[in-house]
């Protein structure tokens, strides 16, 4: 009898990861970190509920951490499986996977500074060590979209654009025996128009179980244009007072559509020629990244009629080393820095934050979803002080969000995503998201004809 067992996003947004048993198989479908206050964060990540010695494979349907961040973990605790995953996602994770294992050791190693290396240093003690990210990448396979995979004699599983972020996908699972049974996840759905990740393409057909993201169901985005006209008015004001403004997200991930963006823009003359710092311990050049997997008509266009150019982004420099990081708050004149982690509760955008949160001429842009009880949150609901490294800080700074560069679906889009499906689909799971929004979703659903559907609870198990 085949299963599915939540243990992540389930009644929440971070912390993807689905035990899958059948034909034989114990597969994880993602295995993400989960975001929030340190304590809780930490032993919600390292309570797996399985032995992963035991797991025959991962499938990881895109490279944000909140889907691939335990990785590691399961490396380090003996697992030396295959893990599939698409050859872009299979690239951005093996930037993305040591960075975040660098930048814990660095938030360790500063709070240890500030606290003379007493409970709070031990607090933040990483949860795997670089070595065991980059001990991923010689275990993942590369898979195209459109290309079956036989896992097992009566298991196979494809890939789909999910859209969302370069390389991210819907899954496709097959059973045959002992009786045919579809699975369909649907990873995060990105929207249409976003010219690097490419629109959503769904698997078609009749769907036995669908598992599908939530995070943004309960409301509507602005469009991908109006976000970038408003981007440019943005830094257009910041840049005139002279300030710096301050995006919460990994290069690699929401940010390239920004970084893609802001080049647009001052192409056209559209924004003033400002530096833009791409802060992370493994800096990576996005136009590297897009010529290794230029998986969009857009991207290919580009590299068609104007190679040598068409992502040469001359304002954008990278930092590596931490001792420059911290010198760029400090820097004269207006900037526009990058730096993860994108919900704000870890990595070097805290220390520009901790210089700049309280300078009215700054900004903070944040891009993607703010999980509950994170910093990204707060700052986003409008709170005057936030604690950085165990001190409260006033705001001053300017908060801005930008709906339109959400990497996810919003409730027109997530509707039009599952009728694409075809259907019929006999029971659906609804995930990834907060209370409303998985409410809102499963609405969604009804009215598109399932009749089953369940909002499951972290640790439930479910016969398919």
């Amino acid at each position: 009898m085949a299963s599915v067992t939540f243990l992540g996003a389930a009644r929440r947004v971070t912390g993807a990861m689905y035990l899958i048993e059948a034909a034989g198989a114990r597969l994880l479908l993602d295995a993400g970190r989960f975001e929030g206050p340190g304590a809780e964060a930490r032993e919600l990540n390292a309570g797996l509920g399985f032995d992963p010695r035991r797991l025959d494979g991962v499938i990881v349907s895109h490279a944000h951490l909140d889907h691939t961040g335990r990785l590691p973990l399961l490396v380090a605790r003996g697992f030396h499986g295959p893990v599939y995953a698409t050859p872009a996602t299979r690239t951005l994770s093996a930037v993305l996977l040591p960075d975040a294992a660098r930048a814990e050791e660095e938030d360790r190693d500063l709070l240890a500074k500030l606290e003379g290396a007493g409970p709070g240093a031990a607090a933040a003690e990483p949860l795997y060590a670089p070595a065991d990210a980059i001990a991923v990448q010689d275990l993942t396979i590369g898979v195209p979209y459109r290309r079956l995979v036989h896992l097992r004699k009566h298991l196979t599983v494809e890939f789909t654009r999910a859209g969302h972020i370069l390389g991210a996908a819907s899954v496709d699972i097959r059973l045959s025996e002992p009786a045919p049974h579809r699975i369909v996840y649907s990873g995060d759905i990105g929207r249409a128009g976003q010219p690097l990740a490419g629109d959503p393409a769904p698997p078609a057909g009749p769907v036995d179980t669908l598992m599908v993201e939530a995070t943004y169901a309960d409301r509507d985005h602005e469009s991908p244009a109006d976000a970038e006209r408003r981007l440019g008015e943005v830094v257009r004001q910041v840049a005139a007072r002279g300030g710096k403004l301050l995006v919460p997200a990994h290069p690699l991930g929401r940010a390239q559509e920004l970084v893609f963006g802001l080049h647009r823009l001052r192409r056209a003359g559209s924004i003033p020629e400002i530096p833009i710092y791409i802060d992370s311990p493994v800096a990576v050049d996005l136009a590297a990244v897009l010529r290794l997997h230029p998986d969009t008509d857009a991207v290919r266009e580009c590299l068609a009629t104007d190679r040598d150019s068409a992502f040469d982004l001359p304002l954008v420099r990278y930092v590596r080393h931490a001792a420059e990081s911290e010198r760029l708050s400090e820097a004269p004149g207006p900037a526009v820095i990058v730096a993860g982690s994108g919900t704000v509760e870890a990595g070097r955008i805290l220390r520009h934050l901790e210089k700049l949160l309280g300078d009215n001429r700054a900004c903070v842009l944040l891009l993607g979803f703010q999980a509950e009880d994170t910093r990204g949150r707060r700052l986003a609901d409008g709170a005057d002080r936030v604690s950085l490294f165990g001190r409260e800080h006033e705001r001053r700074a300017e908060v801005v969000a930008l709906s339109g560069y959400s990497g996810h679906a919003d409730r027109t889009e997530l509707r039009a995503w599952v009728r694409a499906l075809g259907g019929p689909v006999r029971r659906a799971f609804v995930v990834h998201g907060e209370p409303p929004a998985l409410e809102a979703m499963a609405e969604i659903l009804r009215e598109e004809g399932v009749t089953e559907v369940v909002i499951p609870n972290q640790g439930e198990r479910y016969d398919l």
